[in-house]
């Protein structure tokens, strides 16, 4: 395994040093961290990473190998990994699976850099913001380096929802409903949940015009989750706009946000964003709190709701942000956390079945 001196190297100029696996080349990103303590090939794998360098505030990570069951899409996302302790063992079967979380990275040329007390780093994304960085074994052109960093957080033309959504529509399962999923970026798991309850599943690409899923008679449309900034999907907003009161609608994360644009709401990137699996959630509705899954950089603003006809249905209770919306007019519903868990809690999973159970 080719191990050197390696470097995280952020905006702002600070630097994190460390032991560099799989670094031939320098990797820009824009760096934010994780509060998991489990899944990280869920996280390597999960679309909603594009364009990012993670880092994990968990002290040991790779310890029970990589289940390729639990991957969320066909290859990692992101653009490199920083963790303070990647777990060396390595061999035929690792703890079970067939192989280590180092030799998966490896393989998918992912760099990752080790020995980095991640949790003062967190404490730093926590009280500047997050930023760019660049992973890089040599810090010989460090001013260069800054620069690069500087414009690392810069989303292709487009957005990162083009890159990471299907290119084609793809049918799965059978079943009584028929649901139409648009595909911003999303996780195998949350298809996954839609087949495991009996329904056909259209996943469709994110250009997707209104009147080609309208020609598809779905009895529902669910909205995915996927990276980047909503404001950049004006295409998506435009056909969720014209789609809605059309037939029952869930958003889901990204899904969430955009729902909540083409219903006249605004969106703003929060300092440092929600990732994690211990987020606690309180639905205004019943009073309970859950812990749920987040992986976001985007909220949406409580005061835009107003004149949108939907309600705040869930909110966070770190922040008070957005967590959740609800139209009982038109029965479209979305939240900014992860209801299929994967990883993390379960707490949340109820919300697809009372979806599904809404629609007529």
């Amino acid at each position: 395994m080719n191990l050197r001196e390696g470097h995280l190297i952020l905006e702002d100029g600070s630097v994190y040093s460390g032991h560099f696996h799989n670094g031939d080349c320098e990797s820009p990103g824009e760096v934010v961290f994780n509060t998991s303590m489990i899944g990280y090939e869920q996280i390597a794998t999960d679309p909603s990473y594009a364009g990012q360098i993670v880092v994990m505030t968990y002290p040991l990570i790779g310890n029970y190998g990589v289940n390729l069951e639990n991957l969320e899409s066909d290859q990692p996302w992101l653009r490199g990994m920083v963790v303070r302790d990647l777990c060396d063992d390595e061999g035929e079967e690792y703890n079970g699976q067939k192989i280590s979380f180092k030799q998966y990275l490896s393989q998918n040329h992912i760099p990752c850099l080790t020995g980095v007390d991640t949790r003062a780093l967190a404490r730093r994304l926590r009280s500047r913001g997050t930023m760019g960085g660049v992973l890089t074994s040599s810090l010989k052109h460090k001013d260069e380096l800054i620069e690069r960093a500087r414009w690392a957080t810069q989303p292709p033309v487009g957005g990162y929802t083009l890159q990471t959504s299907c290119r084609d529509m793809v049918k799965l399962g059978a079943g009584c409903k028929r649901l139409v999923l648009m595909d911003f970026g999303s996780k195998r798991s949350i298809v996954n949940a839609l087949l495991r309850r009996k329904n056909e599943v259209v996943v469709v690409p994110a250009h997707t015009s209104s009147d080609k899923i309208k020609q598809l008679a779905p009895d529902a449309i669910v909205l995915s989750n996927g990276p980047g900034d909503p404001g950049d999907c004006a295409y998506a907003i435009e056909t969720i706009r014209q789609l809605l009161g059309y037939r029952p609608m869930l958003g889901i994360c990204l899904g969430h946000q955009l729902l909540s644009l083409a219903l006249g709401a605004k969106t703003y990137k929060l300092k440092f964003g929600h990732r994690g699996a211990n987020h606690p959630v309180k639905d205004l509705e019943s009073g309970r709190i859950y812990v749920s899954t987040q992986n976001h950089g985007y909220a949406v603003e409580t005061n835009s709701l107003v004149h949108t006809g939907a309600v705040l249905w869930f909110q966070n209770l770190n922040d008070n942000s957005v967590e959740g919306i609800i139209h009982r007019k038109m029965n479209v519903r979305g939240v900014q956390f992860h209801p299929e868990a994967a990883p993390g809690p379960q707490d949340t999973r109820y919300l697809i079945d009372d979806f599904l159970a809404s629609i007529a």
